[in-house]
């Protein structure tokens, strides 16, 4: 097999993933609109409190992670919806690769994600006065950030039994950790315990990093991207092996 032939292949794979979920644009339609309905609401109450800059600069950092991390569901249908169907073990017997497979999955799923926040943040430019003095930063955030939603919903796809289990999983975990994390209430507002623990949220390592990224703070944007992209990687680690070695089939879980 040739590096040619195995990129054509993956190719091939992005472009049918795609395809399936432009099919269906519900569920995309929805992480898009719902956020910027959600912040349009919330910033006036955070302006009032915070100030107009401090403000309209929480409500789109918290918006934006609390959605995305809701948008769980994208990555994680993806995977669960082979494994109802059966399609991922027919699949594993004909001439593709496991990496082809989850690349072939991977890519429509990482671009629908970051395509969410970055609309996220380009109508908090236009629309509300958002300042991004420093858009590289921020894209690196968003970048990470994304891979790390990716490979946790990856997760998520692998170890539920069923599309109510993972509905359970993101909602109650994406509320979770965008709250332990600063994203809706600011950490100092929250109680001790709260502020103590929050580290241990991948949102919380969002939060600080978009923050960071905004205000032009590279130390902590360095940090919070490697906690992201550790997380990341050894969630993509843990559901690629699961689905290799279990053949992602339910019965085996």
């Amino acid at each position: 097999m040739s590096p040619r032939e195995s990129v054509f292949r993956t190719g091939v794979l992005v472009r049918h993933n795609l395809l399936l979920m432009l099919r269906e644009p519900g569920p995309l339609l929805s992480r898009m609109i719902l956020p910027l309905a959600f912040l349009t609401l919330l910033r006036p109450l955070y302006v009032a409190a915070q100030g107009r800059a401090a403000g309209t600069e929480q409500a789109v950092v918290g918006t934006l992670v609390t959605f995305s991390l809701l948008a769980l569901s994208i990555s994680g249908n993806t995977i669960l919806t082979e494994r109802l169907g059966r399609t991922w073990d027919r699949m594993r017997g004909t001439a593709l690769h496991p990496a082809e497979m989850l690349v072939g999955k991977a890519v429509p799923v990482f671009a629908a994600l970051l395509a969410q926040q970055v609309l996220i943040i380009g109508f908090g430019v236009c629309a509300l006065d958002l300042s991004v003095p420093h858009p590289l930063p921020l894209l690196g955030v968003l970048l990470c950030w994304s891979c790390t939603l990716l490979g946790v919903g990856a997760l998520l796809g692998v170890l539920v039994r069923s599309t109510g289990e993972l509905s359970a999983a993101y909602d109650i975990g994406g509320m979770l950790f965008s709250s332990l994390g600063g994203a809706l209430v600011p950490l100092d507002a929250l109680p001790g315990w709260a502020a103590a623990v929050a580290p241990a949220s991948p949102g919380y390592w969002a939060v600080q990093g978009l923050r960071a990224a905004i205000a032009g703070d590279t130390h902590t944007v360095a940090t919070a991207c490697g906690v992201l992209l550790v997380v990341a990687s050894a969630s993509g680690a843990l559901a690629a092996v699961r689905l290799q070695g279990r053949g992602g089939r339910l019965v085996a879980l």
